[in-house]
């Protein structure tokens, strides 16, 4: 897909111009220049993160509230860490020992939290949409942390990162996203980023996974694992979010595993470079074999993780730099 016509090199755009959005609710709507802006922000904080730098502090004097309503760990102690890095005080809320669990509305928390003057929120919650809800309601700038099966905007951009750097563009590059389609906020942020950046998407899964009219995206959608796989640069496995699930969307994941799990003879239909991916947490011996999620060369999956702290750390910089008075941001 040819990038969109309205991309702009970010190192032409002055200031604040570059990234205008007061919130990161999704990777939808945000312009091919955008999203490079971001990815360009991270690099920057790779190899002090790499190094064990001192922690840079831009952020001092910030507090960044974590509020996740649903489970995590990954995504959770990455914002924890990228906010430390850049020496905010970071507060972590845990749905279970938040009044939601007395019944308070998600307007009466999101009142809550903004009569607490935090100056970023980072937002995880189980209902699509509920993020952009509280986003409307608040002072500071929200970051999405996944909504539902909506949209998971920081995922998509560690995931675009770590394709740019192991593969040398993104452009062009055939990204294959197999499995559970129809509950993955991870793979619709994926789409909308890959695709707007010009990859090649296909999606596979089986016909009970996969979501309606998704070629509308600018993907193509298949079935079959190994045909999908033909040529691929980029391999990204999803797992089976039984948790979303109710009635019988897979017979079994044995029988999952024999048409959609990806194995070393499957991997082998790919291009011999092809990058293995995963967002995690993995479910080994269903949707991804241990020698190929650890392989040496082809697995990028703990790379995935550190460029998360980046795109993290980057994200948070970015929205505050107007509460910070940032020249040019203004």
């Amino acid at each position: 897909m040819p990038q969109s016509s309205d991309h702009r090199p970010a190192t032409l755009i002055p200031g604040g111009d570059v990234f205008p959005h007061r919130h990161l609710t999704g990777i939808e709507g945000l312009q091919p220049h955008e999203i490079m802006f971001l990815l360009d922000e991270a690099e920057r904080w790779i190899a002090p993160n790499a190094e064990h730098a001192p922690p840079d502090k831009r952020l001092a004097g910030l507090t960044q509230i974590n509020a996740f309503f649903e489970n995590s760990t990954r995504t959770l102690l990455s914002f924890e860490i990228a906010g430390k890095r850049l020496g905010a005080d970071v507060v972590n809320m845990h749905a279970a020992q938040s009044s939601v669990k007395k019944g308070e509305t998600l307007i009466d928390t999101a009142m809550t939290l903004n009569a607490m003057r935090a100056d970023v929120l980072v937002i995880r919650h189980m209902s699509s949409g509920a993020v952009r809800l509280i986003a409307d309601k608040v002072d500071c700038p929200v970051l999405n942390a996944g909504d539902g099966r909506h949209e998971h905007p920081t995922q998509a951009l560690l995931d675009a990162l770590t394709i740019r750097r192991r593969r040398g563009a993104i452009a062009h590059q055939r990204v294959v996203i197999c499995g559970d389609l129809l509950h993955s906020r991870v793979a619709r942020s994926n789409i909308l980023s890959l695709t707007a950046l010009a990859a090649e998407v296909r999606v596979c899964a089986p016909t009970t996974l996969m979501p309606p009219a998704i070629e509308r995206m600018g993907v193509t959608a298949f079935t079959d694992f190994d045909a999908a796989l033909e040529g691929a640069d980029v391999v990204m496995m999803l797992r089976l979010q039984t948790e979303r699930m109710s009635g019988g969307y897979v017979p079994s994941p044995r029988e999952y595993h024999l048409r959609y799990g990806l194995t070393p003879e499957r991997l082998a239909r790919a291009k011999l470079d092809a990058l293995v991916m995963h967002p995690g947490p993995m479910n080994r011996g269903v949707e991804i074999d241990s020698s190929v999620a650890d392989h040496a060369e082809r697995s990028a999956i703990t790379e995935q993780v550190a460029m998360g702290v980046a795109v993290r750390m980057a994200c948070l910089d970015v929205l505050t730099r107007r509460a910070r008075g940032v020249e040019g941001w203004a």
